[in-house]
């Protein structure tokens, strides 16, 4: 575990969270909320050692405190307790109680969260910061907007008051990238009156993988008793790896680039390659550490500020991917790879955020800011890539398959990876006010402002033809192999000698936004009517140079500017109303129907070329558009939320008719499309589906809970890519055919089907748990709990692209994976008296290795797999 001394020391000084409260019902008011400083809380329906009955969980999905029970939306709330409970620390942890939820991960920080099978697919990681289209889900910590293309932070839960997952869109209140859903943090807030904390610690080992140990902890401290107080937590959780990289050679075959490289095989000039310097077992662990401060000050009994600063480091080692076949072709075992450069991904952020509540006459006020700084280094293998006739281009020389024809074929290192630097800022302010709560007539009206800015630096470095330094370039005039000048990202900045292809780019957007809601007491306490709508205003924009290597390069001196590189600077607005509805009965006070009417969006984009591809006898049939549209998503939802025998049972449901029209989609096909990732607008989706919802106290320690979906989704449309390029042959009709003369190929229309099922898109998904919690030799508390998670298989991409299934040529990033569905098992029991508690626990229990993205975007068949089966011990101590 990394710790250095300063965190001994805070750690002997902290104490965690929520469990300080677990004989204090007064914890402070979200401050999110306008209230005073501080006000009761209700029972923690995850806490069994309080009541007989279920008790409620408190939300401010809505902007404003409410029972979960009352609000008409799918929703998921996991208390501090529960999450604790449950061992819950990161996204990885918490989708596996998530019925309606997928996570295409690509390793820690990477990746796309889906909700209701609303997706298209999901690339990989590399470029994704600059092509990506947004999220259609978004990710608040508190009141701060923290999604990113294909990377949503990956938020450690240490000292959360709750988490909320809110099902369909939202974005009447919540915006852009709220399309699909939204995930919530919401973290626990100053005490104003008492001292408290608690320290936790775990260790525990990973079914084939290295030892895991974590620590966190928490302290309250009334500064003013009343007035003002500060909390502070800080954690380090390292997971060790469980992925071995092994010994491998890369030996170029006859094959490799359709036939290409035949020459080269048989002229001797094809050098092999190993792993040997990286190869290691256990090589992805992955440490988290981080911490967060904040004060609470309670100006007077109607207005208070809060200020939280909150850091993490996220340093994931090596690759979170296997390989079912190595790079020369060997059958490898489970969990295993084979990579030739050394892999990291570390991903920092700090955020500033605050928050002003008070009262100005009836109307409460909510000011809220924040700001996010983000910095991401990352680097991954590429080597694969040199098998297609893209990679061979820049490895190779002495035909036409490499950048000169000159001289005799040969080859020279395959070894290729790339590397990524993302620096971020995102800047956001909400005000809003809201009517009593008691009120027949309430309104919620607000302002916000959102500045989001990503600078990215891509380089990919595979040319390992040598670069034309004197001595090179002397030689190849003299008749000796050609060299190639080093890569240029604008007029006098050189790239290293490796450097390839890649871009210095910057891209954001700005956004402004009213927002309001009536809510109406038709019946007071029985029928309410609802309804909302959202005025937004994007500017968004992107610039800066893609570079990359051409014949000019060829035997000409290094620093020589051949005007290589595509630059872009490119802007656009749009702007637009989003609205929402509601009708909710109930028809007694545990008994609630309702129907709901939501629209949500998310930002468009832009591409970084347009150039001509999709060639059929040399001639270019389609352009890539300079920017793609926002896509949208319109929801009609029915449902209700009960609870029966004295709060002992909750049951909900619901059932809703989702419409994803005009969806961006993301192409990638060197061979045809160009050897660079574009976006459009394509076609549509209707998902019809259902979730129930339940949780039961059977006995007084007994707790049964458990939650599942049934989704049927499918495409409704089928767009073309059409030829849009005036004046050709084929101009307005679709592309059904590309190639050379004589060799031409049939063209697979790359937006699916009519019918098809989308990417990321189970038709089922369910959950269970069961807990039991008893008191033994007097002041001893015992618990049991088990739970299952079971999640249904899913393509990684829309029906039309080819298959992976027996490929092992690749050529492009697109080909469509079967993933397997899997069935995780989970299990603790622990004892505590009073201030202590230790537990016994483990995840997966199964040991299942289900792949969560199979993809071939390293020019290989890849999988994440789950982290095997983990058995830990825990010990807390709260005070």
């Amino acid at each position: 575990m990394k710790i250095n001394s300063i965190t001994c020391a805070v750690l002997a000084a902290l104490a965690m969270s929520r469990m300080c409260y677990a004989n204090d019902t007064t914890p402070p008011a979200p401050a999110t909320q306008p209230a005073a400083a501080t006000q009761p809380a209700k029972p923690d329906s995850a806490d069994t050692s309080r009541a007989a009955t279920l008790g409620t969980v408190t939300v401010t999905a809505q902007h404003t405190a409410e029972d979960m029970q009352d609000v008409p939306i799918t929703l998921q709330a996991f208390t501090g307790i529960t999450l604790q409970q449950l061992h819950i620390a990161s996204f990885n942890d918490l989708i596996k109680y998530l019925p309606n939820v997928t996570f295409a991960a690509n390793g820690p920080g990477q990746g796309n969260i889906y909700m209701r099978g609303l997706s298209t697919g999901f690339l990989g990681n590399q470029s994704s910061a600059s092509i990506a289209p947004f999220p259609n889900v978004a990710v608040y910590l508190d009141d701060q907007s923290m999604q990113f293309p294909a990377r949503n932070l990956d938020i450690y839960m240490a000292d959360m008051e709750r988490v909320e997952v809110l099902e369909g869109p939202q974005g009447t209140l919540f915006g852009g990238g709220a399309e699909a859903g939204a995930v919530r943090y919401i973290t626990n807030k100053p005490n104003l009156d008492r001292v408290g904390g608690s320290v936790e610690a775990s260790m525990g080992i990973t079914a084939g993988g290295g030892p895991n140990n974590a620590a966190n902890a928490v302290l309250n401290l009334p500064i003013v008793p009343g007035t003002f107080a500060l909390r502070g937590v800080i954690y380090n959780d390292h997971q060790g790896g469980y992925i071995d990289n092994v010994p491998s050679t890369f030996t170029r075959q006859p094959t490799d680039g359709g036939g290409a490289m035949a020459p080269y095989v048989a002229a001797g000039g094809t050098p092999v390659a190993n792993n040997f310097s990286v190869a290691q077992n256990n090589w992805n662990p992955v440490d988290y550490q981080g911490g967060r401060l904040s004060a609470l000050w309670k100006i007077n009994d109607n207005w208070n500020f809060l200020i939280a600063e909150s850091y993490q480091n996220l340093d994931a080692s090596g690759q979170s991917s296997t390989y079912p076949v190595g790079a020369d072709g060997q059958k490898l075992g489970t969990n295993q790879i084979t990579s030739f450069v050394p892999g990291w991904n570390n991903d920092h952020y700090s955020n500033t955020a605050w928050t002003l509540n008070g009262q100005i006459g009836d109307l409460s006020l909510v000011y809220s800011g924040g700001y996010t700084n983000r910095r991401i280094s990352e680097q991954q293998d590429y080597t694969n890539y040199s098998r297609s006739a893209g990679g061979m281009y820049y490895n190779c020389t002495g035909t036409s398959a490499g950048l000169s024809s000159a001289g005799k074929p040969i080859c020279y290192s395959p070894i290729g990876y790339w590397n990524d630097h993302v620096r971020s800022t995102h800047q956001s302010h909400e005000l809003r006010l809201n009517t009593p709560e008691d009120y027949r007539f309430r309104v919620i009206g607000g302002l916000y402002y959102e500045d989001f800015n990503i600078n990215d630096h891509m380089d990919f470095d595979y040319k390992t033809i040598p670069s034309c330094t004197p001595t090179n370039l002397a030689s190849a005039m003299a008749g000796g192999y050609p060299c190639v000048a080093n890569a240029m990202s604008s007029p006098g900045v050189m790239l290293p000698d490796n450097t390839a292809f890649g871009e210095v780019e910057r891209r954001g957007y700005r956004q402004e936004a009213a927002f309001g809601s009536m809510s109406y007491d038709i019946i007071p306490d029985v029928l309410t009517a609802t309804a909302g709508t959202r005025y937004y205003h994007y500017s968004e924009w992107q610039s800066g140079t893609e570079f990359y290597t051409t014949t000019a390069q060829v035997n000409v001196p290094n620093g020589t500017y051949v005007g290589n590189d595509t630059v872009m600077n490119y802007s656009k607005t749009y702007h637009g109303f989003k609205s929402r509805a509601n009708l909710t009965w109930h028809i007694t006070p545990d008994m609630m129907l309702y129907y709901t009417f939501s629209q949500g969006f998310r930002p468009g984009g832009f591409n970084r070329t347009t150039s001509g591809v999709a060639k059929l006898d040399g001639v270019a049939q389609y352009k890539k558009p300079i920017s793609y549209a926002p896509d949208t998503l319109t929801n009609n939802e029915i449902g209700f939320k009960t609870t029966f025998f004295d709060d002992r049972l909750m049951f909900n449901g619901s059932a809703y008719d989702m419409r994803w029209n005009n969806v961006q989609m993301q192409f990638f096909n060197p061979l045809v499309l160009g050897n660079t990732t574009f976006a459009v607008n394509g076609p549509n989706y209707k998902v019809d589906g259902i979730e129930l919802q339940f949780q039961a106290r059977v006995t007084d320690g007994l707790t049964i809970m458990g939650a599942g979906s049934l989704n049927h989704a499918k495409q409704t449309n089928s767009p073309c890519l059409y030829n849009n390029i005036a004046g050709s042959a084929n101009f307005n009709k679709c592309i059904v055919e590309t190639g050379a003369v004589g060799a031409e190929t049939s063209f697979a229309n790359p937006f699916g089907e009519i019918g098809s099922v989308p990417a990321f898109s189970p038709r089922s998904q369910y959950n269970m748990r069961a807990r039991y919690d008893w008191t033994f030799s007097g002041d001893y508390k015992a618990f049991a709990q088990i739970g299952f998670n079971r999640t249904g298989s899913m393509y990684n991409q829309p029906a039309t692209y080819p298959s992976g299934e027996g490929v092992t040529n690749i050529t492009t990033v697109e080909l469509r994976y079967l993933q397997s569905g899997y069935t995780t098992v989970d299990a603790s029991v622990g004892v505590s008296k009073d201030n202590w508690n230790v537990s016994l626990y483990g995840t997966n229990l199964n040991n299942s290795h289900a792949s969560v993205f199979t993809s071939s975007a390293e020019f290989i068949e890849s999988q994440v797999p789950i982290r095997p089966r983990v058995i830990g011990l825990k010990a807390g101590f709260k005070f």
